[in-house]
């Protein structure tokens, strides 16, 4: 049997989370436990999900001394490259574990990918056909890495599981190793120290607002004088209340210029608040419009003047280049 080929089906399937006590103990908290492994499994899942790998996640028993878990990945569905998949994943999947708010989870599992390239189980690979579908799939879960510092939910999870930590004051340090089938270590151990659990935990839940222009709205219920009340309008499929701020379109509203029928709508530009919950799903808190575009009367569209002036300002890429022209 070729050893090349033995050496690659052995390729990383586990993710080994050790914990370290302030006091000699090898116990702890169930609860605590059961709740670290709930947010680090689903950080697991989006990981992979972003990776665009569909995985099996089992527990894999151990034998040695301590406090340790291991959880074995493994593809739903298997193909010729699936060793190499799997420690592509487990590579990344430990790198962004492990990653501090503060840096890139996708350039630090990006780098430890590249990283893998000259490592035996890569590079001693003599079947040609093999190597070029492992390059193919290193360079595809690469360009996947862009999408992991997108995912609130990775960053919510990830926040979950080290605020729970930090919460239980015997935990003194938490190490993230991947390994191989025969225990061997893939990568460099990541050893984190309470003192910097901090660093992974998010402060507030509350995201940074969107704006977003060009959106047709159709108004359910205008407030027709001046109050502080709010509008109702259709975003997207659902009803959402809204704050209107265009003082030109409240004005047009106020002195009857603008007429109210059933579907009524209108294009603007406005500010979307956001938070996301405890699972990191992101949910629309708040919407603002700033401005209206344009408005529509028996179907045709009425530009508003502050619709017009938006239009007549340069674009900023056209005023930089005209200065070289």
């Amino acid at each position: 049997m070729n050893t090349n080929k033995e050496a690659l089906d052995t390729g990383s399937n586990c993710i080994e989370v050790q914990y370290f006590f302030e006091e000699d103990t090898h116990s702890m908290d169930a609860l605590v436990q059961n709740k670290c492994e709930y947010e680090l499994l689903a950080l697991i899942r989006e990981v992979a999900s972003r990776l665009r790998l569909r995985i099996t996640i089992e527990t894999a028993p151990l034998a040695e001394e301590g406090f340790r878990r291991r959880f074995k990945i493994a593809l739903k569905k298997e193909h010729k490259a699936a060793a190499a998949a799997i420690t592509i994943a487990t590579t990344a999947l430990t790198a962004v574990i492990a990653a501090p708010l503060a840096a890139s989870a996708g350039s630090e599992a990006r780098k430890l990918i590249e990283q893998l390239q000259e490592t035996p189980e890569f590079s001693n690979i003599d079947n040609k056909r093999m190597q070029l579908q492992v390059e193919k799939l290193r360079l595809q879960m690469i360009s996947s890495c862009e999408n992991l510092d997108a995912s609130n939910i990775i960053k919510k999870r990830r926040s979950n599981f080290f605020e729970l930590l930090n919460r239980y004051p015997r935990i003194r340090q938490v190490r993230f190793t991947a390994l191989n089938e025969l225990k061997t270590t893939v990568t460099q151990e990541k050893n984190l120290l309470r003192q910097h659990f901090d660093t992974f935990i998010l402060t507030t839940n509350v995201l940074e607002p969107e704006e977003a222009d060009d959106i047709d709205i159709e108004i359910i219920s205008p407030v027709l004088k001046k109050s502080s009340y709010k509008w109702t309008g259709m975003y997207q499929g659902k009803p959402r209340s809204f704050i209107m701020q265009s003082k030109e379109f409240k004005k047009l509203v106020q002195t009857g210029k603008v007429q109210f029928r059933n579907g009524t709508s209108i294009n603007c530009q406005l500010t979307l608040q956001k938070k996301m919950n405890n699972e990191g799903t992101e949910r629309i808190t708040g919407m603002i419009i700033n401005r209206v575009n344009h408005y529509f009367e028996n179907d045709k569209p009425v530009e508003t003047v502050e619709g017009k002036k938006q239009k007549k300002q340069p674009e900023p890429e056209i005023t930089q280049l005209a200065l070289f022209m």
